[in-house]
């Protein structure tokens, strides 16, 4: 059995001055992991996924909206979205997400 260990996710990212950047931490057939820092005033624009996904918030404020659906996020904050479902990402504080890309299986 093979193990992929961060003992300090938030430390993986350093937040950039006034941009995104985004940092694969694990990839196989079934699951992608992405972790995310934003600056504040940063964005992902409205887009979707081609299978399911999950957003894990570390730390920051973020506002999202998933479908019809918009709410401020936190830190804990959790989303599982389904596939081809719209959603963006605002944030309003400099922010971290982990971002799991469920890929399907044959």
């Amino acid at each position: 059995m093979v193990a992929t260990t961060y003992l300090d996710l938030a430390s993986e990212v350093e937040i950039p001055d006034n941009s995104t950047i985004s940092k694969t931490l694990y990839q196989d057939d079934q699951l992608k992991v992405v972790l995310f820092g934003f600056a504040a005033g940063q964005e992902l624009s409205e887009h979707t996924a081609a299978v399911p996904a999950i957003l894990q918030f570390l730390d920051g404020e973020a506002t999202v909206k998933v479908g019809d659906e918009k709410f401020a996020s936190q830190a804990n904050t959790f989303v599982h979205m389904s596939a081809n479902l719209p959603h963006s990402i605002a944030a309003s504080k400099p922010t971290r997400m982990l971002l799991l890309l469920l890929k399907k299986t044959k």
